[in-house]
């Protein structure tokens, strides 16, 4: 079974995943030699995804990395882990799991923010975690539409231009990086993916609001998703667009900017022309 996933990672999948990871870590220079890089397995088709992807690469890669497979438990169901090493069994994925108290936590001090409350304590265990394992990297699974979704709800609901970035450096754990190898790839090619391989994965599982997240996910995530499959009815290059605006912000054009905390306006340049 796992011999038949990962040919069709690397054939049938070839243009629209694998050659698409391959292109972001060479175009945003994610992986060099001996880096040593956690991949984090929350249980979603994701990240499964991008393991796969990372071990296949870690096989064959000229330069040479490490790679260690672990999925921090926040407080799922015995099915919910039952499943992640089911799946992890079926992909021949030599997984650690380490527990949190993070839905715990969340339920109790979460109040209206539930959500907003777990990512930040999932990203400080996981990096305790990469600290603990003497990995200097940490992988996510966090695809192209991710980016678009991130950059929309930035605009609509917190009032700036911000995007999620393909690789970021760490400001409370000197020398530790997170990378994103899927910042290319398209989640209706994941979908398509676990389909032809008949693959069962979590959607978000959470016990603090007891609601499944991802494909039947609700919350403003989903109203953007939902919104850019409307504009692409209209525009099918919608969300490519999106996406290469980002890359062509013309500073002579905005209203102001802020950079190393400092915001700088139009003003503090338009009477020096």
């Amino acid at each position: 079974m796992d011999q038949e996933i990962e040919r069709s990672i690397i054939k049938t999948y070839r243009k629209t995943i694998w050659s698409k990871f391959i292109k972001a870590i060479k175009n945003y220079q994610l992986i060099k030699e001996n880096d040593k890089i956690m991949v984090c397995i929350s249980g979603g088709k994701d990240s499964f995804l991008l393991a796969k992807c990372m071990q296949k690469l870690e096989e064959h890669s000229e330069v040479p990395f490490q790679v260690k497979y672990v999925v921090m438990n926040p407080g799922y169901s015995e099915d919910n882990i039952a499943k992640i090493k089911e799946n992890a069994q079926k992909l021949n994925l030599d997984i650690e799991i380490f527990t949190s108290d993070i839905f715990e936590v969340v339920k109790e001090k979460g109040g209206k923010s539930p959500c907003y409350l777990c990512a930040r304590m999932r990203r400080g265990f996981l990096y305790s975690k990469a600290k603990e394992l003497g990995c200097n990297k940490i992988a996510l699974g966090h695809h192209f539409d991710d980016v678009i979704e991130t950059t929309l709800i930035s605009m609509f609901y917190g009032s700036e231009i911000k995007t999620m970035l393909p690789k970021l450096k760490s400001t409370n754990f000197e020398g530790l990086e997170l990378i994103r190898p899927l910042y290319l790839v398209k989640e209706q090619d994941i979908l398509a993916w676990r389909k032809h391989n008949n693959l069962d994965f979590l959607n978000c599982a959470c016990m603090v609001t007891a609601k499944k997240c991802g494909d039947t996910g609700e919350g403003k995530r989903l109203e953007i998703k939902n919104l850019i499959k409307d504009l692409r009815k209209i525009n099918p290059n919608i969300d490519h667009n999106i996406f290469m605006s980002l890359t062509n912000v013309n500073l002579e054009c905005i209203l102001g900017y802020i950079k190393n905390n400092q915001k700088y306006s139009f003003l503090d340049d338009y009477n020096k022309k």
